[in-house]
């Protein structure tokens, strides 16, 4: 048997702004509605369909914690910086640099990048 994570969705309690965020660390998003459902986001990455939805009034927003592996050009700290996004941690694993920062609704993202320059 085998398992492929195939959607990821994330409620949020300013769709825009999040959308915003992730569209900065280089994500696509066509604007979707299905039916008389909610309007909301959808990024192809692969395989996998990442979606940002709004979050139900009264819900609480969950603590998921997610993981990215970027291509970017130069320096991943130098593309956080151009866009104002902060860092709040940094460590290695398994050869790796890896630059925390935080979505808008507080979940912690995991950056890390393969360089191209």
């Amino acid at each position: 048997m085998e398992i492929e994570l195939n959607l990821l969705v994330l409620r949020c309690r300013d769709l825009e702004t999040c959308k915003i965020f992730y569209e900065q660390l280089g994500f696509s998003f066509l604007r979707e509605q299905h039916k008389s459902g909610p309007i909301h986001y959808a990024a192809e990455l692969g395989e996998l369909v990442f979606e940002l939805y709004p979050l139900k009034l009264g819900a609480a927003v969950d603590q998921t914690r997610l993981g990215f592996r970027l291509s970017v050009e130069g320096s991943l700290d130098a593309l956080l910086d151009r866009v104002k996004i902060d860092i709040i941690s940094r460590y290695e694993f398994q050869q790796r640099r890896i630059l925390v920062v935080q979505d808008p609704d507080g979940r912690k993202v995991e950056l890390s990048s393969i360089l191209t320059a």
